[in-house]
């Protein structure tokens, strides 16, 4: 038998596992869904506590890892638990790390089926993180089962990273496991979409900017200053360096030109009063060629003169979160070349290796010099999940697919 014939045969027996424990997979993310994780507030200690629970009941044991209430309280978050479950296989492989986030922003309105009901209609299990990213929990961790139901010998090791600060950057997830030396993988992948291997994402800066002015009686406007006045030239020049990003592009694929988004505008007590305060919270995307320092420093400049130009304005800058770019360096072909290989093979259809505009915690671990990639269950695109929307969903098949893609893939770095 050729290794060629032996690696097939190896293939089918993974697949056919998945296949056989799929509604047992299933099972899984209808009970993670049923966790609420908005964030805010971050709550997010009884999902890994339950998480856990279901973990130890297929035998993966895992390490809890509680984030201090302080470091919580400082992000605006509640509570955090981190989860790791080691796998440790023979000498000689690579350790890889499977990461996916449980933290998700709250469901919203418009829901046609229960937010946090787990409910299945026309192949397609609906409530908010199923796509984004509690089905990787249940992807990484039948992958995982599959693997070693193999009963072969294996080298290396697999680490399950269950992590719940994604939304907020980051920091209190992977990058207090990483920072705190509680893990070094050799690899690693993160929480995806299965018709595409993701190599590189955007950057993103978060900026609070909060207009001062002087309250007065709307009466008497002359005595007070209007804050909002200020804000609306302040937003009028953001808006403008819109114009000005079109024109640059990124050599990314899938990553075009960078954006700014306002998000957020509070401001004023009442009707019959000149508004003497208003915030605003900005979000830009940065191009992976863009260097942060400088995009921050042209972005202050922007709003501190907008500001100058409203008599009595002031303004206070808040930079609230600052996630670099991933940019794909050595060695993360070592992980992109099987999964693409084996996804276009499951999927019947070519997966490319490509960029995304999103930002993502996967680059804190290409920070620490741990080749990365995106790869995990889901559509060709975030809007078809409607993941941050109501009703997301994630299609059952397209997790059944990508579950054998993972258990090939590490098949193929640990044997």
């Amino acid at each position: 038998m050729t290794d060629t014939t032996r690696d097939s045969t190896t293939y089918a027996a993974l697949d056919r596992w998945v296949d056989t424990h799929f509604d047992e997979q299933t099972r899984m993310l209808q009970e993670l869904v049923r966790v609420p994780t908005d964030t805010p507030p971050g709550n997010n200690a009884p999902h890994a506590e339950r998480t856990a629970e279901l973990l130890a009941d297929f035998g993966l044991m895992a390490e809890k890892i509680a984030i201090p209430a302080e470091a919580c309280k400082e992000q605006g978050l509640e509570s955090i638990t981190n989860l790791i479950v080691r796998r440790n296989y023979g000498a000689g492989g690579p350790v890889i790390a499977l990461n996916a986030h449980g933290d998700v922003v709250p469901p919203g309105e418009g829901w046609t089926h229960p937010p946090y009901g787990g409910e299945i209609e026309d192949g397609k299990l609906y409530g908010r993180a199923a796509a984004v990213s509690k089905c990787d929990f249940t992807t990484y961790t039948f992958a995982v089962r599959a693997l070693e139901a193999l009963g072969v010998p294996l080298k290396g090791g697999v680490e399950l990273h269950f992590t719940y600060d994604e939304e907020f950057g980051g920091t209190l997830g992977p990058g207090w496991l990483l920072e705190h030396g509680l893990t070094k993988p050799d690899l690693e992948i993160a929480a995806g979409f299965s018709y595409q291997v993701v190599n590189a994402h955007n950057g993103c800066l978060q900026l609070e900017v909060t207009v001062h002015g002087v309250m007065a009686h709307a009466a008497i406007p002359h005595t007070g200053v209007d804050a909002l006045q200020g804000a609306v030239a302040i937003l009028n020049a953001l808006y403008a360096q819109n114009t000005v990003y079109r024109k640059m592009h990124s050599q990314v694929q899938g990553i075009d030109h960078p954006y700014l988004n306002v998000g957020l505008i509070e401001g004023g007590t009442n009707t019959n009063v000149v508004p003497g305060k208003v915030v605003l919270k900005l979000d830009r995307r940065m191009i992976p060629e863009e260097d942060p320092a400088t995009v921050e420093a042209e972005l202050r400049r922007v709003i501190e003169q907008a500001a100058a130009t409203v008599p009595g304005i002031t303004v206070d800058i808040r930079r609230m979160l600052l996630a670099r770019a991933l940019k794909p360096i050595p060695g993360f072909e070592r992980l992109a070349t099987p999964l693409q290989r084996h996804a276009q093979t499951v999927f019947g259809e070519p997966v490319p290796v490509i960029g995304t505009p999103l930002y993502t915690d996967v680059r804190l671990y290409a920070e620490h010099g741990i080749p990365a990639v995106i790869y995990g269950a889901g559509p060709r695109t975030v809007r078809e999940s409607n993941a941050k929307r109501a009703d997301e969903h994630i299609v059952l098949e397209d997790l059944r697919r990508a579950t054998k893609v993972v258990a090939r893939t590490l098949f193929d770095l640990l044997h």
